[in-house]
Protein backbone atom coordinates (compact mmCIF):
# COMPACT_ATOMS: atom_id res chain seq x y z
CA UNK A 1 0.00 0.00 0.00
CA UNK A 2 1.47 3.37 -1.04
CA UNK A 3 0.57 6.81 0.29
CA UNK A 4 1.88 10.28 -0.54
CA UNK A 5 5.51 11.31 -0.38
CA UNK A 6 7.17 11.22 3.03
CA UNK A 7 8.17 14.57 4.54
CA UNK A 8 11.81 14.11 5.51
CA UNK A 9 13.83 16.60 7.59
CA UNK A 10 16.43 18.72 5.77
CA UNK A 11 19.77 19.10 7.55
CA UNK A 12 21.86 22.07 6.35
CA UNK A 13 25.57 21.58 7.03
CA UNK A 14 26.26 25.25 6.31
CA UNK A 15 24.29 26.28 9.39
CA UNK A 16 26.33 28.09 12.04
CA UNK A 17 24.18 26.56 14.78
CA UNK A 18 25.87 23.18 15.12
CA UNK A 19 23.95 22.30 18.29
CA UNK A 20 20.63 22.79 16.54
CA UNK A 21 21.83 20.73 13.56
CA UNK A 22 22.95 17.91 15.84
CA UNK A 23 19.61 17.92 17.63
CA UNK A 24 17.79 17.86 14.29
CA UNK A 25 19.84 14.86 13.13
CA UNK A 26 19.14 13.05 16.40
CA UNK A 27 15.42 13.72 16.07
CA UNK A 28 15.40 12.52 12.45
CA UNK A 29 17.22 9.32 13.40
CA UNK A 30 14.69 8.63 16.15
CA UNK A 31 11.54 9.43 14.16
CA UNK A 32 12.21 8.05 10.68
CA UNK A 33 15.84 7.07 10.24
CA UNK A 34 15.99 9.08 6.98
CA UNK A 35 16.83 12.71 6.23
CA UNK A 36 18.19 14.99 3.48
CA UNK A 37 21.68 16.48 3.81
CA UNK A 38 22.31 19.74 1.92
CA UNK A 39 25.26 22.14 1.57
CA UNK A 40 27.62 19.23 2.20
CA UNK A 41 30.43 20.53 -0.02
CA UNK A 42 30.32 17.91 -2.79
CA UNK A 43 30.23 19.73 -6.11
CA UNK A 44 27.42 19.24 -8.62
CA UNK A 45 30.00 18.54 -11.34
CA UNK A 46 31.22 15.51 -9.40
CA UNK A 47 27.67 14.18 -9.08
CA UNK A 48 27.23 14.53 -12.85
CA UNK A 49 30.54 12.82 -13.60
CA UNK A 50 29.73 9.89 -11.31
CA UNK A 51 26.42 9.25 -13.01
CA UNK A 52 27.95 9.62 -16.48
CA UNK A 53 30.53 6.98 -15.58
CA UNK A 54 27.82 4.77 -14.08
CA UNK A 55 25.86 4.95 -17.32
CA UNK A 56 28.98 4.13 -19.32
CA UNK A 57 29.81 1.10 -17.21
CA UNK A 58 26.35 -0.44 -16.99
CA UNK A 59 25.88 0.00 -20.74
CA UNK A 60 28.80 -2.32 -21.43
CA UNK A 61 28.08 -5.82 -22.79
CA UNK A 62 27.41 -8.32 -20.02
CA UNK A 63 30.49 -10.35 -20.92
CA UNK A 64 32.69 -7.33 -20.21
CA UNK A 65 31.03 -6.61 -16.89
CA UNK A 66 31.33 -10.24 -15.82
CA UNK A 67 35.12 -9.92 -16.11
CA UNK A 68 34.84 -7.96 -12.88
CA UNK A 69 33.20 -10.80 -10.93
CA UNK A 70 33.86 -10.27 -7.20
CA UNK A 71 36.98 -11.64 -5.59
CA UNK A 72 35.24 -11.03 -2.27
CA UNK A 73 31.56 -10.95 -1.44
CA UNK A 74 31.65 -7.19 -0.87
CA UNK A 75 33.23 -6.06 -4.14
CA UNK A 76 32.99 -6.19 -7.93
CA UNK A 77 30.11 -6.45 -10.39
CA UNK A 78 26.89 -8.28 -9.64
CA UNK A 79 24.38 -8.93 -12.44
CA UNK A 80 20.60 -8.90 -12.45
CA UNK A 81 18.94 -11.21 -9.90
CA UNK A 82 22.21 -12.05 -8.12
CA UNK A 83 21.00 -10.40 -4.91
CA UNK A 84 17.76 -10.69 -2.98
CA UNK A 85 17.72 -7.99 -0.32
CA UNK A 86 14.45 -9.31 1.07
CA UNK A 87 15.87 -12.76 1.75
CA UNK A 88 12.62 -13.87 3.35
CA UNK A 89 10.86 -13.65 -0.02
CA UNK A 90 10.72 -16.43 -2.60
CA UNK A 91 11.52 -14.20 -5.59
CA UNK A 92 14.43 -15.06 -7.90
CA UNK A 93 16.25 -11.88 -6.89
CA UNK A 94 16.23 -8.12 -7.34
CA UNK A 95 16.10 -6.64 -10.84
CA UNK A 96 19.19 -4.49 -10.43
CA UNK A 97 22.84 -4.49 -11.32
CA UNK A 98 25.50 -3.28 -8.90
CA UNK A 99 29.18 -2.44 -8.81
CA UNK A 100 30.82 -2.34 -5.40
CA UNK A 101 34.19 -1.11 -4.16
CA UNK A 102 35.69 -1.00 -0.71
CA UNK A 103 37.92 1.56 1.06
CA UNK A 104 40.85 2.89 -0.95
CA UNK A 105 43.06 3.65 2.07
CA UNK A 106 43.07 0.13 3.53
CA UNK A 107 45.63 -2.04 1.66
CA UNK A 108 43.95 -5.27 2.73
CA UNK A 109 40.53 -4.27 1.41
CA UNK A 110 41.58 -2.03 -1.50
CA UNK A 111 43.42 -4.96 -3.11
CA UNK A 112 40.03 -6.64 -3.50
CA UNK A 113 38.68 -3.76 -5.60
CA UNK A 114 38.31 -4.22 -9.33
CA UNK A 115 38.01 -1.44 -11.88
CA UNK A 116 36.82 -1.37 -15.49
CA UNK A 117 39.42 -0.47 -18.10
CA UNK A 118 39.43 3.14 -19.22
CA UNK A 119 37.72 3.77 -22.54
CA UNK A 120 35.38 0.74 -22.42
CA UNK A 121 32.00 2.07 -23.72
CA UNK A 122 29.00 0.30 -25.13
CA UNK A 123 25.18 0.25 -25.29
CA UNK A 124 22.43 -2.14 -24.34
CA UNK A 125 18.69 -2.03 -24.20
CA UNK A 126 16.99 -0.21 -21.38
CA UNK A 127 16.90 -2.14 -18.12
CA UNK A 128 14.59 -1.82 -15.14
CA UNK A 129 16.27 -1.52 -11.75
CA UNK A 130 14.75 -2.33 -8.39
CA UNK A 131 15.62 -3.38 -4.85
CA UNK A 132 13.30 -5.36 -2.62
CA UNK A 133 12.35 -4.36 0.92
CA UNK A 134 15.36 -4.21 3.23
CA UNK A 135 17.20 -2.21 5.83
CA UNK A 136 20.89 -1.36 5.41
CA UNK A 137 23.43 -3.38 7.35
CA UNK A 138 26.02 -0.90 8.64
CA UNK A 139 25.95 2.37 10.58
CA UNK A 140 24.99 5.13 8.15
CA UNK A 141 24.32 5.29 4.39
CA UNK A 142 24.71 8.35 2.15
CA UNK A 143 22.79 8.03 -1.11
CA UNK A 144 22.79 10.10 -4.30
CA UNK A 145 20.66 9.32 -7.35
CA UNK A 146 20.19 10.62 -10.88
CA UNK A 147 16.70 11.88 -10.05
CA UNK A 148 14.63 8.98 -11.36
CA UNK A 149 11.97 8.14 -8.74
CA UNK A 150 11.44 4.76 -7.11
CA UNK A 151 12.83 4.94 -3.56
CA UNK A 152 10.19 4.29 -0.91
CA UNK A 153 10.26 3.93 2.88
CA UNK A 154 8.07 2.06 5.33
CA UNK A 155 8.29 3.88 8.65
CA UNK A 156 6.52 1.17 10.66
CA UNK A 157 7.70 -2.28 9.56
CA UNK A 158 5.59 -3.99 12.24
CA UNK A 159 2.28 -2.95 10.68
CA UNK A 160 0.46 -5.04 8.09
CA UNK A 161 -0.15 -4.21 5.38
CA UNK A 162 2.98 -2.14 5.09
CA UNK A 163 2.50 1.52 4.17
CA UNK A 164 5.07 2.73 1.64
CA UNK A 165 5.87 6.39 1.10
CA UNK A 166 7.83 7.90 -1.80
CA UNK A 167 11.13 9.63 -1.07
CA UNK A 168 11.31 12.56 -3.46
CA UNK A 169 14.55 13.54 -5.17
CA UNK A 170 16.18 16.78 -4.04
CA UNK A 171 18.82 18.22 -6.37
CA UNK A 172 22.26 18.38 -4.78
CA UNK A 173 21.19 16.59 -1.59
CA UNK A 174 22.32 13.33 -0.09
CA UNK A 175 19.64 11.07 1.33
CA UNK A 176 20.98 9.75 4.62
CA UNK A 177 19.63 6.75 6.50
CA UNK A 178 20.49 4.72 9.58
CA UNK A 179 21.66 1.11 9.27
CA UNK A 180 21.09 -1.97 11.41
CA UNK A 181 24.33 -1.74 13.37
CA UNK A 182 23.50 1.78 14.50
CA UNK A 183 20.07 0.53 15.55
CA UNK A 184 21.76 -2.24 17.58
CA UNK A 185 24.20 0.22 19.17
CA UNK A 186 21.39 2.55 20.25
CA UNK A 187 19.03 -0.21 21.38
CA UNK A 188 16.51 0.84 18.68
CA UNK A 189 16.56 4.51 19.75
CA UNK A 190 17.76 5.27 16.21
CA UNK A 191 15.68 3.53 13.56
CA UNK A 192 16.97 1.39 10.72
CA UNK A 193 14.01 1.95 8.43
CA UNK A 194 12.73 -0.52 5.86
CA UNK A 195 13.04 0.77 2.29
CA UNK A 196 12.83 -0.45 -1.29
CA UNK A 197 13.21 0.74 -4.89
CA UNK A 198 10.32 0.24 -7.27
CA UNK A 199 10.69 0.13 -11.08
CA UNK A 200 10.01 3.49 -12.69
CA UNK A 201 10.21 2.58 -16.36
CA UNK A 202 13.51 4.48 -16.70
CA UNK A 203 17.13 3.68 -15.96
CA UNK A 204 17.74 4.66 -12.36
CA UNK A 205 21.31 5.14 -11.17
CA UNK A 206 22.24 5.57 -7.53
CA UNK A 207 25.51 5.75 -5.65
CA UNK A 208 25.59 4.72 -2.01
CA UNK A 209 28.35 5.12 0.56
CA UNK A 210 27.86 2.49 3.25
CA UNK A 211 29.72 3.36 6.44
CA UNK A 212 30.41 0.52 8.86
CA UNK A 213 32.65 0.00 11.90
CA UNK A 214 36.10 -1.53 11.52
CA UNK A 215 35.89 -5.28 10.99
CA UNK A 216 37.03 -6.22 14.51
CA UNK A 217 34.78 -3.72 16.27
CA UNK A 218 32.31 -5.34 18.68
CA UNK A 219 28.89 -3.76 18.30
CA UNK A 220 26.99 -3.81 21.57
CA UNK A 221 24.40 -1.59 23.19
CA UNK A 222 25.74 1.76 24.37
CA UNK A 223 25.46 2.24 28.11
CA UNK A 224 23.53 5.45 27.59
CA UNK A 225 20.90 3.57 25.58
CA UNK A 226 19.94 0.84 28.05
CA UNK A 227 18.75 0.54 31.63
CA UNK A 228 17.04 -1.95 33.94
CA UNK A 229 13.74 -0.93 32.41
CA UNK A 230 15.14 -1.10 28.87
CA UNK A 231 17.76 -3.87 28.71
CA UNK A 232 19.82 -4.50 25.55
CA UNK A 233 17.71 -6.04 22.78
CA UNK A 234 20.62 -7.52 20.83
CA UNK A 235 23.69 -9.54 21.90
CA UNK A 236 27.17 -8.15 21.13
CA UNK A 237 28.45 -9.04 17.67
CA UNK A 238 31.69 -8.45 15.79
CA UNK A 239 31.20 -6.17 12.79
CA UNK A 240 32.86 -8.56 10.31
CA UNK A 241 30.76 -11.53 11.45
CA UNK A 242 27.54 -9.57 11.28
CA UNK A 243 28.21 -8.21 7.79
CA UNK A 244 29.40 -11.56 6.44
CA UNK A 245 26.22 -13.26 7.60
CA UNK A 246 23.97 -10.56 6.18
CA UNK A 247 25.73 -10.69 2.80
CA UNK A 248 25.54 -14.49 2.80
CA UNK A 249 21.78 -14.34 3.23
CA UNK A 250 21.39 -11.59 0.64
CA UNK A 251 23.37 -12.92 -2.27
CA UNK A 252 22.12 -15.73 -4.44
CA UNK A 253 25.60 -16.46 -5.79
Amino acid sequence: MTTEAVNLPIIDLSSSDSISSANSIRQACMECGFFYLVNHGVEEELFAEVFDQSSNFFSLPLEDKLKLTPKHQRGGYRPLFSENLDFASSSKGDSKESFNVGPLDDPTLSNLNQWPSEGELGSTGEEIYGASAHSDYGMVTLLASNGVPGLQVCRDKSKQPRIWEDVLHMDGAFIVNIGDMMERWTNCLFRSTLHRVMPAGQERYSVALFMSPSEDCVVECLKSCCSEESPPRFPPVRSRDYLDERFRLTRAT
